[in-house]
């Protein structure tokens, strides 16, 4: 059966922006818990599973246990994201805007507005550009501040989505900075391969 848990603070990301939730394990003693999905409740965040061993009572403390291996991989496609933005902007034109995105494990998908297809020059285009910020292995660096500040830093925002007056920016250099407060890798280089496999 499933059921949820709140704690008074969590590792655990909660799905929102198009970025998954993480899963993991909650443990106490003997104790098992396995997070299936992290979702946003109200103020708190709820971890979404079943107990598989033992029994979870209000007000203990337990040991919370992100699956370290499935976080990677969506930090990595996250991170690749955002460089796929600016490639899009920069081979493209500047009018290239995200209406959407999804970050799993397995892959990233990027909606965008454009006036017509893109060539297959074009993706390859795009392809080599984000691969060529990949091998130059630059750092991935977040910083929360005011939204004025960041907005004069010239910090690119999700069309429709709501800020409060202190945001997180995640900035690689030279490439891109975004309003964003999903899970990112440290270096563009722990990305991997990058490759345009639809549009």
């Amino acid at each position: 059966d499933e059921a949820g848990v709140v704690l008074d603070s969590t590792p655990f990301y909660a799905e929102k922006g198009g970025q998954v939730a993480d899963t993991g394990v909650l443990e106490l003693g003997g104790a098992h818990f396995e997070v299936a999905n992290t979702q946003v409740f109200g103020s708190a965040i709820l971890h979404v599973g079943k107990v598989t061993a033992g029994q979870l009572k209000l007000g203990e403390k337990v040991t919370a246990k992100v699956d370290a291996a499935r976080r990677w991989d969506i930090r990595r496609n996250h991170t690749a994201t955002h460089l796929l933005q600016a490639a899009l902007r920069q081979v493209l034109g500047d009018h290239v805007a995200q209406s959407g995105s999804f970050v799993s494990p397995e892959r990233l998908r990027f909606d965008f507005s454009h006036h017509e297809a893109v060539t297959a020059e074009e993706l390859r285009k795009v392809e080599d550009l984000v691969n060529s910020w990949i091998m130059q292995d630059t750092d991935v660096c977040s910083r929360e501040m005011p939204i004025d500040e960041a907005k004069q830093m010239g910090a690119t925002a999700l069309f429709g989505e709501k800020y409060g007056d202190i945001v997180r920016t995640v900035r690689v250099e030279d490439v891109s900075l975004e309003l964003c407060g999903g899970t990112h890798c440290d270096r563009t280089g722990q990305i991997g391969l990058f490759r345009v496999v639809h549009e």
